[in-house]
C-alpha cells in the first residue's frame, strides 16, 4: 500500500478518535445534506445506529421540520462561514427540548469547501429560563406602564430614562417630551428645588420618601408620597432612582384625625393631659438653658354654671377658657386641659417678674372671653403657677407646685393668681 494512503488512513483514524472523545454530537454532511460521518455522542443524540444514519439526508432522518430550520445554515457553511440556528429537538423519545447547532465549513487542501461539521449543543435550560426573563419582563413592563402611580426612572445624571402611563397623564406632557431631558428641565425650577434633596440622597445609596400637600387639576389639594428608590449595578454602585408617587391623602387624613384624638381635647381642641405631659418633661429638660413658667389654672364655678344652666353651657364656658389661654401666649407656647375645668400653660419666660406678668395677663383675658357669656354670677378662675428650674427640675413636681399654688388662690378668695413661692401650703398640711 502507498505509504501517503497509510498515513491519511491514520490521520483519519485519529481524527475520528478524536471526535469520539469530544462529547458534544458532531456529524459531517454533503452539498447534498448527506450524513457522511458521526462521532459516538451523535449516535446517542440522534437515537439510531451509524447504519440507520450514514449516507442519508437531514430530511430523511429528522423529517421536513428539521431540514428547513437547518437549509440556511448549511447553505451559508457552504460558502464558507460559521453559523448557528436554533431548533426544538423532537426527534428522541423523550420531551422536546432546544439545540443549538453550529455549522462550520470542512475544507480540502486546497481551501475548497468539501463538507459541513455540525455540532449540537443542549442549549434546553437556557432557553428555557431566558424565556421565563423575557415574560417575566414583559410582565413587569405592562405593570410599570399600567399601574395607577405616576412611576419614574432618572439615571445617575437624574436624566429621565422612563415614565409610565400614570405619571404622562399627571405631568400632561407626552413621554418623548420627557425621555431624554433632565428632570429639573422636565418638571421646572421650582419643582426640581424641592425634590432635589431626595434625589440626591437616593444617588447616595439612601432609600427615602417625601410626603406633601399638592395641588392637583382635576381633585384640587392632596396628600402625597413620593418614593425615591436607588438602584444598584452589580458592583453596589448606584446607577440610577426609581420614584413612585402614592396618593395617601384618605390614610394622613386618618392619620392627623388619630394623632389629634391622642393629641388634643376632643371638647377644647387644646393639647391633652398626656400631651402636656409629654411637653413639659421637654421643657423641663431643658429648663437650665430656657427657663420656662407652668400655670395651673382652675375655673372657680363651673359647677355652678352646670346645675343653673346646664352642661351645655359649662362646656361653652370650657370652650371659651381653651381659646382665651390660647390667645393670650405665643405659638411657641403650649396650652393643655389637664381635666374637668382645669387647665394648663407652659410658657417660657425670662423670670419671676415674666411670670406673674404672664399669670395676671391670662387671668384677664379668661375675663374678657367670658363676659359675654349669660351667666348667673361672674367667671372667674384661679391660677397658680410654678418656675422651672427655679421651682423644680422635676416634670411631675413642677406640676405638683402649681397646683399647690392655685387651690392656696382658691383658699384667698379665688379669682387671683399665686406663685407656689408664696404661702402655697395645701390644706392637707396645715
Amino acid at each position: 500500500m502507498n505509504s501517503n494512503v497509510v498515513r491519511i488512513d491514520q490521520k483519519l483514524s485519529y481524527n475520528e478518535r478524536l471526535i469520539d472523545a469530544i462529547d458534544l454530537p458532531i456529524g459531517r454532511w454533503n452539498r447534498e445534506a448527506r450524513l457522511l460521518y458521526c462521532n459516538a455522542p451523535y449516535l446517542t443524540w440522534a437515537g439510531c445506529d451509524r447504519s440507520q444514519l450514514l449516507g442519508r439526508t437531514m430530511e430523511e432522518i429528522y423529517g421536513p421540520d428539521a431540514w428547513a430550520a437547518a437549509r440556511n445554515a448549511f447553505a451559508a457553511a457552504f460558502e464558507g462561514r460559521t453559523v448557528r440556528y436554533e431548533r426544538m429537538l423532537t426527534h428522541q423519545k423523550r420531551p422536546a427540548r432546544w439545540a443549538r447547532v453550529q455549522v462550520f465549513p470542512d475544507r480540502d487542501a486546497d481551501g475548497k469547501v468539501t463538507a459541513v461539521f455540525t455540532i449540537a449543543f443542549d442549549i434546553h435550560d437556557d432557553v428555557i429560563t431566558r424565556e421565563t426573563l423575557e415574560v417575566a419582563r414583559r410582565r413587569l413592563d405592562r405593570f410599570a406602564e399600567n399601574i395607577p402611580y405616576p412611576l419614574t426612572y432618572v439615571d445617575s445624571n437624574c436624566v429621565i430614562r422612563f415614565v409610565n402611563k400614570a405619571w404622562v397623564e399627571g405631568a400632561g406632557m407626552a413621554a418623548d417630551e420627557a425621555l431624554g431631558r433632565h428632570i429639573g428641565e422636565v418638571r421646572g425650577a421650582k419643582r426640581w428645588a424641592e425634590h432635589q434633596p431626595y434625589f440626591e440622597r437616593a444617588l447616595a445609596g439612601e432609600s427615602v420618601h417625601y410626603t406633601r400637600l399638592a395641588e392637583l387639576a382635576q381633585q384640587g389639594p392632596r396628600w402625597l408620597r413620593t418614593s425615591y428608590v436607588p438602584d444598584f449595578d452589580p458592583q453596589g454602585a448606584v446607577i440610577g432612582v426609581y420614584t413612585v408617587t402614592v396618593d395617601v391623602h384618605e390614610l394622613t387624613i386618618v392619620q392627623e384625625r388619630l394623632r389629634r384624638s391622642v393629641e388634643r381635647d376632643a371638647l377644647t381642641d387644646v393639647y391633652s393631659r398626656r400631651a402636656m405631659m409629654d411637653r413639659i418633661d421637654a421643657a423641663v429638660a431643658d429648663a437650665h438653658a430656657n427657663p420656662v413658667a407652668l400655670f395651673f389654672i382652675d375655673l372657680d364655678n363651673l359647677k355652678a354654671v352646670n346645675d343653673t344652666r346646664g352642661h351645655r353651657e359649662g362646656d361653652e364656658l370650657l370652650v371659651r377658657t381653651a381659646g382665651a389661654l390660647a390667645d393670650a401666649v405665643r405659638a411657641e407656647d403650649s396650652v393643655g386641659r389637664f381635666g374637668g375645668d382645669e387647665f394648663l400653660v407652659l410658657a417660657h419666660v425670662r423670670d419671676a417678674a415674666g411670670a406673674q406678668s404672664l399669670a395676671q395677663h391670662l387671668l384677664q383675658a379668661l375675663h374678657d372671653a367670658v363676659a359675654a357669656l349669660p351667666l348667673p354670677q361672674r367667671a372667674t378662675a384661679s391660677i397658680g403657677y410654678a418656675l422651672a428650674p427655679a421651682d423644680s427640675v422635676s416634670a411631675l413636681k413642677l406640676v405638683q407646685r402649681a397646683d399647690d399654688a392655685m387651690y392656696a388662690a382658691k383658699r384667698r378668695g379665688g379669682n387671683r393668681v399665686l406663685h407656689c413661692a408664696v404661702d402655697a401650703t395645701p390644706e392637707s398640711s396645715k
